[in-house]
């Protein structure tokens, strides 16, 4: 594919004397040309990458390969409305919270805020969430421009495995565009073109880098780097036993339990888990509670969990780790402490789970509890 763009440029006399300086022809026509191998639209592919330094074209090429094409952004969001109310009417609340989870944005506390009130990398996952429901709705291709340039690289690998995991299920065409090839391994795309050397390279896909986690016992007073960002509450119960997860030395999710107190052999309950912004869409959450689930099966315990988050309960209903104990359902009002203490509430759907999933070697279970909390 080739490109020729051309326009007229008025020779003033600011544009005169700056081209005097360089020895450069005064106005005239501008003439800018990219040339570039794209996919055909009838290759088989769901997400590819448009990379290379500012100024070669990228931009360019991917409006003229895919002319119908959505683009994340185009829109404005409404005013004074939370971002829930900014899709489509023609999708419902469970479709919505599951474009917005399935872009990493996994707050519901951020779900009912405005476009505006969102930090930037709250806003760049829900742009994409956004822009994937409009392209389905209109069977096009979403291109995502200046992909991942306004946020971190943490966030910038997180939320391009968790945006082309989301394409891909909901068999959306998404096309990045960006200066950054750093993301390339954890977008995994089907091919990557390179307007600045002329390349089109088709790959196989090669699955998303592992996310390497370092769990430990910690105390509860690390809970307050992650407070804010549960969906439920801000506190966490002093008695409880916590555990922290990190990469690379960088904290990434905390997990507490609890005793559980109700009918049936000996359990521990999960009473708070919750994952870092810049890390959520890629299932540190699920891992962490899995592994501290298997702990407590080593030692001989049950381990359960109730959740009010859709998200959190679809991925345990597809786990085979996870056995459904409970639908999700209210509580009856009236029923007081007792209800309250086996984890069921009167205001918000829950669903409980029991850990059916392979043990922790007894031996090794004993030592990750009895280290000291960090």
């Amino acid at each position: 594919m080739e490109i020729v763009l051309e326009s007229l440029v008025e020779p003033t006399a600011r544009v005169r004397q700056v081209a005097g300086m360089f020895d450069l022809p005064a106005g005239g026509a501008s003439v800018t040309r990219v040339r570039c191998e794209m996919p055909g639209a009838d290759e088989a592919w769901t997400v590819g990458l448009v990379t290379g330094p500012s100024g070669c074209g990228k931009t360019t090429l991917a409006r003229a390969a895919f002319p119908g094409a959505a683009w994340c952004g185009e829109s404005a969001w409404p005013d004074g409305r939370a971002i829930v109310d900014g899709f489509g009417p023609e999708l419902g609340v469970g479709e919505v919270v599951e474009l917005l989870g399935g872009a990493g944005l996994n707050s519901p506390p951020a779900w009912l805020k405005p476009y505006g009130a969102l930090s930037v990398g709250q806003r760049w996952r829900a742009d994409l969430a956004r822009g994937i429901a409009e392209a389905r709705r209109r069977g096009a291709v979403l291109c995502a421009d200046e992909f991942t340039s306004v946020v971190d690289r943490d966030t910038a690998r997180t939320g391009s495995a968790a945006a082309a995991r989301l394409a891909r299920r909901l068999g959306v065409r998404l096309v990045a565009v960006g200066c950054h090839d750093d993301i390339a391994e954890w977008l995994d795309p089907d091919w990557i073109a390179c307007p600045a050397a002329g390349s089109l390279a088709r790959r196989c896909l090669q699955g998303r880098p592992r996310l390497e986690l370092e769990v430990w016992r910690c105390r509860v007073e690390a809970w307050d780097l992650f407070r804010e960002h549960h969906y439920l509450s801000h506190s966490a119960s002093p008695s409880s036993v916590c555990f922290l997860a990190s990469h690379a030395g960088r904290p990434v999710a905390f997990s507490a339990w609890l005793p559980f107190v109700g009918r049936g052999p000996a359990a521990r309950r999960e009473h708070r888990t919750v994952v870092l912004p810049e890390w959520q869409g890629l299932g540190a959450g699920m891992a962490l509670s899995g592994f501290v689930a298997s702990l407590w099966r080593g030692l001989g315990l049950r381990a359960l969990s109730a959740t009010a988050h859709p998200g959190y309960a679809r991925s345990r209903l597809k786990s085979g780790h996870w056995r459904l104990t409970r639908a999700p359902g209210l509580a009856a009002r009236g029923r007081g402490g007792l209800e309250a203490r086996l984890g069921r509430a009167s205001t918000r759907l829950t669903a409980g789970f029991e850990y059916v999933g392979p043990a922790m070697e007894p031996r090794r279970a004993r030592e990750l509890l009895m280290e000291a909390g960090r």
